[in-house]
């Protein structure tokens, strides 16, 4: 898990993400103070109770869904914000939060 204070800095950035958006771990991690993409994916694996976080917004760098127990339930939340797959599963980069 990452320290106190890396956590709080992810946390911030997944708060910001808007609905229909979607940005990689690696790109959270570079939004921080020394969080790794990996330190990232730990953090929304283990989100606090009760938080209202859009960790279904985060995806791997491919712009897939990472293979979780939750990829179903995050694939639908984000059909249900407009998100749309290509044949391949992939998010169209144009998706990507935030823009470069």
């Amino acid at each position: 898990m990452p320290r106190p204070e890396l956590l709080e800095q992810i946390y911030t950035i997944v708060d910001q993400i808007p609905a229909g958006r979607v940005t990689t771990y690696g790109r959270i991690a570079k939004m921080t103070e020394g969080a790794t993409a990996r330190m990232v994916g730990s953090a929304m694996r283990h989100l606090p109770e009760g938080h209202q976080l859009p960790w279904h917004r985060v995806i791997s760098a491919s712009l897939k869904l990472a293979d979780h127990g939750g990829a179903a339930r995050q694939h639908e939340k984000l059909r249900a914000e407009g998100v749309a797959f290509d044949a391949k599963g992939r998010v169209p980069s144009h998706l990507v939060w935030p823009d470069e």
